[in-house]
């Protein structure tokens, strides 16, 4: 098994907008690359933005609020 080095993430000085790359995306919500990219198609996860000409990032405001909608709907399924 590999250790893994949770590093400070990097904030925009101006937003203040924290960007995760795929890898913390998968780490924050437990879903593979196909996952989320079929949530993105089907419009149930956030799009990325587009970083550079073959990078892209989530907001980790919008990967938060997705996060806290899901925690949400659960619980109103299960108050139900």
């Amino acid at each position: 098994m590999t250790n893994v080095i949770a590093l400070p993430l990097p904030v925009n000085t101006v937003t203040g907008e924290v960007i995760l790359r795929l890898p913390r995306v998968k780490e924050r919500t437990g879903f593979g690359r196909a996952s989320i990219y079929a949530g993105v198609k089907n419009g149930t996860f956030p799009a990325p933005i587009k970083l550079g000409e073959r990078a892209v990032g989530w907001l980790a405001s919008s990967v938060d609020a997705w996060i806290q909608s899901r925690v949400q709907a659960s619980r109103k399924q299960v108050a139900q």
